[in-house]
């Protein structure tokens, strides 16, 4: 197969990323027996297993940074990516190559060929399945002294689910893929807390009662130790700035049970990204326990250096450019936090905005409308799962009537829309609402992905 060939196969499959995923589509016999023919490369990694509502891509770039920093080769396996599917599996911070996609690729087409069942579509390996098969056979080739995985969809059902980590981390728990999850926050929480394993500690980030209790309940059936945030670790926040003359780091001040790890500046912005940062350290402790050298100096390094594309991520200046994929209302909460604090001095604020149709949108409109002196709505092209514009048009006339709306037919479109109105420099754009619509204006931007 050429790059073109592979590709054609692997987007051939059922892409649960770009159609309606329903609960019983999820399960994990397809990727075990994948797996299996291939060998079981994922049973000859060490793991770190990452879920989570929101902050799970980021602690996984932080914590794969922190690893690389100590002097490891790191393997990362993240989802959805924002231009190129090569950015999903990545070693110390550099994409799978073309000629490695097309060699691991052409490695698993025969397996999955014979899985395939003409009576049954549902028999045959997904679009995700086979990228994680890709993500073990890779981190195994290149023979990384970790791998940081993170989660597809959920957890207990998610196909990175039949890996033995060395630690889980659950960072979060709020509302989203309600289809599939759950209605509530304990059904959510405990289809997340799916990647406890006995015997193996994990690390929560959640301090909402209800779900903090499932976690807990889960973790003590299946023998694992939970460290949690706010019990057994803290942290203390200090936002950064940006302006014209300089961009200062925030910064996060670490305790935990073991030691104060003092002030560790960090190359992400957000309060919710210094809570990351603390789940972080806490998982190098744990991993220290377990016999893994990581120095002070690594995590220090690590936190700071950190890149992750499309969290918070500024990409312009006069006006600014920020672009953000928060895509429910927790993370668009974040957003509309971090960008107060950290742009304090910007004259007004413009709003691109674009969302799939399994999202709370009326929430998501309700968080966002305040904070903005104009809004362009448009869709995604590359996904059939986007809200029509009109549509998303007349959730904003509904919930603020008077904040001036209109509708673009594309991300291109849209992006002449608001840059129009943002006529100082001192104005910001900001871009958000789907992992997709951030994916296409970087590339209207000519800014590809870069790596962590």
């Amino acid at each position: 197969m050429d790059h073109d060939e592979a590709l054609a196969f692997w987007f051939g499959r059922i892409d649960y990323e770009r159609r309606t995923v329903r609960r019983g589509n999820l399960k994990l016999d397809r990727i075990r027996q994948l797996l299996a023919y291939l060998g079981n490369p994922h049973q000859r990694l060490r793991i770190i297993h990452i879920t989570g509502s929101k902050g799970k891509g980021s602690t996984a770039a932080m914590l794969a940074q922190v690893l690389q920093a100590a002097g490891y080769r790191t393997g990362l396996f993240t989802s959805p990516h924002l231009v190129h599917v090569e950015e999903r599996v990545q070693v110390d911070g550099v994409p799978i190559s073309r000629a490695e996609l097309v060699a691991r690729l052409t490695q698993i087409r025969p397996v999955v060929e014979r899985m395939d069942c003409p009576g049954d579509p549902h028999a045959a390996p997904t679009f995700f399945e086979i990228g994680t098969a890709l993500g073990f056979l890779h981190f195994l080739y290149r023979r990384v002294d970790f791998a940081v995985v993170e989660v597809g969809l959920g957890g207990r059902f998610d196909s990175t689910n039949v890996c033995l980590p060395l630690v889980s981390i659950i960072t979060s728990i709020s509302y989203d893929h309600m289809h599939i999850l759950g209605n509530t926050l304990a059904q959510i929480a405990y289809e997340k807390a799916g990647i406890v394993k006995p015997g193996r500690p994990t690390v929560s980030g959640c301090q909402v009662p209800e779900p903090a209790e499932v976690i807990a309940r889960v973790c003590r059936e299946q023998g694992s130790r939970l460290l949690v945030l706010g019990r057994d670790f803290t942290y203390a926040y200090q936002p950064g700035r940006i302006d014209a003359q300089q961009t200062r780091l925030p910064t996060v001040h670490v305790r935990t049970r073991q030691r104060d790890w003092g002030r560790l500046e960090l190359g992400l912005h957000g309060q919710h990204q210094a809570a990351n940062a603390a789940l972080v350290v806490a998982t190098v402790e744990l991993l220290i326990q377990q016999g893994v050298a990581i120095s002070p100096q690594a995590v220090r390094a690590g936190l700071r250096q950190v890149r992750w594309p499309a969290r918070f991520e500024v990409v312009g200046h006069a006006p600014w450019v920020v672009l953000d994929c928060a895509h429910n209302v927790a993370a668009v909460q974040a957003l509309m936090q971090t960008l107060l604090e950290t742009f304090p001095q910007v004259r007004q604020r413009h709003l691109l905005f674009a969302v799939s149709s399994d999202k709370d949108v009326p929430g998501i409109v309700v968080v966002l409308a305040p904070h903005f002196a104009s809004v362009c709505v448009t869709r995604f092209l590359d996904n059939p799962r986007a809200v029509d514009p009109q549509a998303l048009a007349e959730q904003f006339r509904t919930h603020a009537p008077a904040l001036p709306c209109t509708v673009a037919a594309d991300p291109a479109s849209a992006l002449a829309e608001v840059r129009q109105r943002a006529t100082t420099a001192d104005d910001l754009i900001c871009v958000t609402g789907s992992v997709f619509l951030v994916g296409e204006v970087r590339v209207l931007l000519d800014r590809p992905a870069s790596t962590v």
